[in-house]
């Protein structure tokens, strides 16, 4: 889990857990890499701290840096 600050007004901050990506978890890609492709990735294995190698059906591999996608519950 990682700690990801969702909300600021004033002075109050509010905080929310969100899951990490994990290897072999589906997520939602927030935008298609081409107009052919889906719009979901399975990711395969973290290339950095940010970016994840993926699968993506009608595609291929690519990497996908965090703030592409979004874990799908």
């Amino acid at each position: 889990m990682t700690l990801s600050n969702i909300a600021q007004t004033g002075s109050n901050v509010q905080w929310r857990l969100l899951p990490s990506p994990q290897p072999n978890s589906w997520v939602r890609l927030l935008e298609c890499l081409n107009p052919f492709c889906h719009d979901e990735a399975l990711l395969l294995c973290q290339e950095s701290e940010s970016e994840w190698v993926a699968w993506i059906p009608d595609h291929g591999e690519a990497i996908l840096h965090i703030s592409q996608f979004s874990l799908i519950r």
